[in-house]
């Protein structure tokens, strides 16, 4: 059965696929309701810095790899999806309901629309917008949603993770391990030890200096984020 011939069943059952206890079994793109979902994503990401380009379907199409036989039928949803950014949260949520139990696989879908909006050679405020939207609906916590801007624009560079060199999403107990051991490696004490004149004593204090504030910015950060979480 085509994939447009699957999607046409599942409406005439009238069952919501998207509230299925666990993730579908079988790959993500022969599931009707993945494919529609994804699809119109990409295209609306497309339209919201106000026009979708070539550019961008051609990149969807290779992240977002259609079945055989089914590129026409899916470049038709596409050029529909992408003449408003209407209705995207309502596929993001169906999305993230379906596959609430596959987290890993709507990070997947996250990066690959990042992918999308990067592909006309530079990521708007409107798009940024986009897709912090669409991982809040994902149930994503802002610290994944930072790991893979960063992986994909980069760091900023007042970055505290980026001055640890952890993930934005690296549990407590490892953001703290890392603190130690580079807060340990960087201390002035083991400038002078080794007898290095003062100028390296002040750069390596300079560094600790960073480091400490790196974690103490990291420690409000998510304090911050769980209060808000938890209000």
């Amino acid at each position: 059965m085509s994939f447009w011939r699957n999607i046409a069943s599942l409406a005439a059952r009238r069952v919501d696929a998207a509230e299925c206890a666990d993730c579908p079994p079988g790959l993500p793109g022969e599931d009707p309701a993945f494919t529609t979902a994804v699809t119109a994503l990409g295209a609306k990401l497309s339209k919201a810095d106000g026009a979708a380009h070539a550019s961008e379907f051609a990149t969807f199409t290779t992240v977002f790899q259609p079945g055989e036989g089914s590129e026409r039928n899916i470049h038709r949803l596409y050029d529909l999806a992408s003449q408003t950014t209407r209705g995207f949260e309502s596929y993001a949520r169906r999305l993230a309901k379906r596959y609430r139990a596959c987290p890993q696989l709507l990070e997947d879908v996250l990066d690959g629309l990042f992918h999308i909006a990067a592909s006309d050679g530079v990521v708007t405020a409107d798009e940024l917008g986009y897709l912090e939207r669409v991982s809040e609906l994902f149930g994503q916590s802002p610290l994944t949603f930072r790991r893979l801007k960063a992986t994909h624009l980069g760091h900023a560079e007042d970055d505290p993770y980026l001055v640890l060199g952890v993930p934005h999403d690296a549990p407590d107990d490892v953001v703290r391990a890392v603190w130690k051991q580079q807060l340990s490696s960087a201390h002035p004490d083991r400038a002078r030890a080794r007898g290095l004149p003062a100028e390296f004593v002040e750069v390596a204090e300079a560094k600790a200096a960073a480091i400490n504030a790196a974690f103490d910015s990291i420690l409000r950060e998510r304090k911050s984020l769980r209060l808000a979480g938890a209000a």
